[in-house]
């Protein structure tokens, strides 16, 4: 015979789902008015949400557009997002896939970073194709330190660093090159990884602003 809870204890449970309800609907809705501006004529309805798997550190959500073509989103509790990527490009019939690069195409992302809750790091782990860049985007104070350290797990790449003006805080380096420095504007600073080899390349970033 099925247990039923008493009518207390049920409404407190419901009381306290309400908060990561809303926290995951913020990060859904962020996703979808990312995919709306970046997506293309396909993703002007927003796209059809496949799944979504809340966390306290982002919100995974994967979303379909009118094409087909599958993309996965990092979406947070306040609505901003931290990523969003193709996860499955769409066949176009003719055994290309609709809104993927042709090879060799170089392609420029952008990351927005997030830092956990009590937290001051966070790490990414990518891969670039040839001519490709990431660009991680912190948004940090002036006299605030900051470190960044990319690690090459196959191939090569360097980063650069801009400041909020677009001068540079740091020409561009090769990864292995730790950086560590006090920053002297306020605004969102500009991490850009480049792969500028013949291959493809996969890296690791880490973060951290104290």
């Amino acid at each position: 015979m099925p247990r039923i809870l008493p009518p207390a204890l049920a409404a407190t449970i419901c009381l306290l789902a309400l908060p990561v309800m809303a926290d995951e609907q913020a990060a859904i809705d962020g996703c979808i008015d990312q995919l709306r501006a970046v997506g293309g004529p396909d993703a002007q309805n927003g796209g059809e949400i496949l799944s979504s798997e809340y966390s306290e550190a982002g919100t995974i959500v994967m979303l379909k557009d009118a094409g087909g073509t599958v993309w996965r989103c990092i979406g947070y509790n306040d609505g901003a997002v931290g990523e969003l990527a193709v996860a499955e490009a769409a066949d176009d019939g003719g055994g290309a896939m609709a809104g993927a690069p042709t090879s060799g195409e170089p392609t420029t992302d952008t990351v927005t970073v997030q830092f956990a809750a009590g937290t001051s790091g966070a790490s990414y782990t990518s891969t670039l194709t040839p001519g490709s860049s990431t660009r991680y985007v912190l948004g940090a104070s002036a006299n605030q330190n900051l470190s960044v350290n990319v690690t090459v797990m196959q191939g090569s790449v360097e980063y650069q660093i801009f400041n909020p003006d677009q001068s540079f805080l740091l020409d561009l380096i090769p990864a292995g090159t730790p950086y560590a420095g006090q920053l002297w504007q306020s605004g969102d600073h500009v991490v850009e990884v480049v792969n500028r080899g013949g291959a493809a390349a996969e890296y690791a970033v880490d973060f951290s602003i104290n």
